[in-house]
């Protein structure tokens, strides 16, 4: 991965966060449905150790995955940690034994989790945290976000982020302390507002990105490679072809040309995945490429 291809979390604090502008997201790691042992545990923990070896430096996961699959995976294949490697958890939801996604944002149920996720890690300390934002919950998100802010004054936190936000969300959280990136669906085929949980068109897509630019904070795109949701551009194959690359590849070049503060996350339970997602950082796609996408 070339040097150069780093990205400051948190420029202006007094503890900032150096990252390489690719990560690699756990949601993956785990079984079917995102819950219980990944089906190649051997090879599961060999895919975070080529992580570190390969410069990625950030690693996002959450306590509901699996569940705490990935917290404990990343505990079994890289404790104790690099120096420089971030990892970065989620908080504001979990799961149901029938594998259903629910809200979990009251303060009490985001102390827990942040412990939770202290204790799994085993860490003193969560370099990042990014407040989910679920549908269906009955609590202000305001209330939420106070939660948060007052778990990173005890300094159980670092820093703070926000989850699947709208852009007026994302205007609330920043008026109530630091906000420092932002983790919204977003991909080549996803510039729309649309949450694929909710199918809400709200949240995420261009204007959010557009505030990230403009405040300087990093945006981490999940669900980058959801190709055919809403449906396929057959642009991305064109390109593709062009560089002898896959779409996925081509999808994850977009991302990084397409704006300086986008860090992708993209996951995969293959290690061969892994390397094809990471080789879409050495492919240079021209001034041309971009208008034809766009």
């Amino acid at each position: 991965m070339r040097e150069t291809e780093e990205i400051i979390i948190a420029e202006e604090s007094i503890n900032p966060l150096k990252v390489r502008r690719f990560g690699y997201g756990t949601m993956h790691l785990t079984g079917e449905g995102i819950w219980g042992e990944p089906a190649d545990r051997g090879e599961a923990l060999q895919i975070l150790k080529q992580c570190v070896k390969s410069g990625i430096n950030l690693i996002d996961t959450a306590d509901y995955y699996g569940d705490d699959v990935t917290n404990r995976l990343i505990a079994e294949a890289l404790y104790p940690y690099p120096k420089d490697l971030v990892i970065c958890t989620k908080v504001g939801g979990a799961r149901k034994p029938d594998k259903s996604w629910i809200p979990f944002n009251r303060p009490e149920n985001l102390q827990s989790s942040i412990d939770k996720n202290l204790r799994t890690l085993k860490l003193e300390q969560i370099a990042l945290v990014h407040f989910r934002v679920l549908a269906g919950s009955d609590v202000p998100f305001k209330e939420s976000m106070q939660a948060m802010f007052e778990m990173q004054k005890e300094g159980k936190i670092l820093h703070i982020g926000v989850s699947n936000v709208t852009p007026e969300e994302l205007q609330i959280a920043m008026t109530m302390g630091n906000i420092v990136t932002v983790e919204n669906l977003y991909g080549h085929s996803q510039r729309t507002t649309l949450n694929l949980m909710t199918a809400d068109e709200t949240r995420g897509g261009e204007e959010v990105l557009a505030m990230c630019e403009q405040s300087k904070i990093p945006l981490l795109p999940f669900f980058s490679l959801f190709l055919s949701i809403p449906k396929k551009d057959e642009r991305i194959s064109i390109i593709a072809e062009k560089y002898n690359a896959t779409d996925a590849q081509i999808n994850l070049a977009w991302l990084l040309h397409r704006s300086p503060w986008i860090l992708p996350i993209p996951g995969t339970s293959s290690l061969k995945h892994f390397e094809e997602n990471l080789k879409s950082t050495e492919i240079e796609l021209s001034e041309e490429d971009m208008k034809f996408l766009e």
